[in-house]
């Protein structure tokens, strides 16, 4: 029988954990612990957007196999806050033969949705998910926080990085790879064990992509005022020549694509290049939004009315 009934791939309700809580971000505790988030009237530190990114693999794997660990795309605009102790599952529709893109979601355990996201498999996807969204964003009307910054701006040099099994990943990210592979909700052998990858390389998860893009993010000195708190807004990984190893050398380069506002924060969009050691090869690229929160910045209203 023939059906034109929609059908979708989900997995099961998920707990994912808080690693965050001690996160300095511009020199002072972030959104991410419970005290800083209720100041700004948040009920609790969040769960990086990023976490659920995990719950996600084992669906777009199931669909596209290895190729989508090689040159996937996940595009994502998140849409609420998850804390920890609350559950959420993953959801991506069910394509037909040969489809390259599909719709995929995030709900909590009663159904708040968690986030949106567009998942395809490259090189000819199309438009994702963030890049529509980019191109309906209206031009701010007077940027505080963000005034020194224009769209085409690049990073100040380029950044080299690399994740090692054990390596602390910074301020922004106060944990190691391991550390994470032991509360990640979906473990894999291939995020440790070479043998077990076709790559002969344990591989980064896609979670991992955005710590790894982000560890040497300060040295791009992009000219955001300071003490602000920021958030994830929306955020895209795409694999170009994928996957990405644990203990290989990257470099990264960065390059400021949109600016926007919104009520309660100004947006720099940021696209990050992840080279090979080389700086030839392209093999990833992450589009972020950060927002940053127009009331953790103590002068904004005095620079607001000038």
């Amino acid at each position: 029988m023939n059906f034109d009934t929609p059908l979708y791939l989900c997995g099961p309700l998920r707990e994912p954990k808080q690693m965050l809580t001690d996160q300095q971000y511009s020199g002072h505790n972030s959104i991410h612990d419970d005290s800083m988030a209720e100041k700004l009237g948040f009920r609790a530190g969040p769960i990086e957007g990023p976490t659920h990114f995990s719950q996600f693999t084992p669906l777009l794997t199931e669909i596209w196999g290895q190729a989508w660990l090689e040159r996937g795309c996940f595009s994502t605009h998140f849409q609420n806050m998850v804390v920890e102790g609350e559950h959420v599952r993953a959801f991506v529709e069910r394509p037909a033969s040969g489809t390259t893109r599909l719709r995929a979601w995030a709900e909590k355990a009663d159904g708040t949705p968690v986030l949106e996201a567009s998942a395809s498999l490259g090189p000819d996807d199309g438009v994702s998910l963030l890049y529509q969204r980019m191109a309906k964003l209206r031009p701010p009307e007077k940027l505080v926080i963000l005034s020194d910054l224009h769209v085409g701006m690049t990073g100040a040099k380029d950044e080299h990085v690399r994740m090692d099994p054990d390596q602390h990943m910074g301020h922004l990210y106060p944990f190691s790879l391991n550390q994470k592979l032991e509360h990640i909700t979906e473990n894999s052998p291939w995020y440790s064990d070479a043998s077990a990858t076709p790559w002969g390389r344990a591989i980064i998860p896609l979670e991992m992509v955005s710590v790894l893009a982000e560890y040497s993010s300060n040295l791009a000195d992009f000219p955001v005022k300071h003490p602000v708190i920021g958030l994830f807004a929306d955020q895209e990984i795409r694999m170009i020549d994928g996957p990405l190893f644990v203990g290989e050398d990257y470099l990264i380069r960065r390059e400021i694509v949109a600016l926007s506002e919104s009520k309660r924060t100004e947006s720099y969009w940021i696209r990050t290049r992840i080279y090979d050691a080389s700086g030839q090869t392209l093999k990833a690229e992450m589009l972020l939004n950060h927002a940053t929160l127009k009331q953790s910045y103590p002068n904004y209203e005095a620079e607001a009315s000038v």
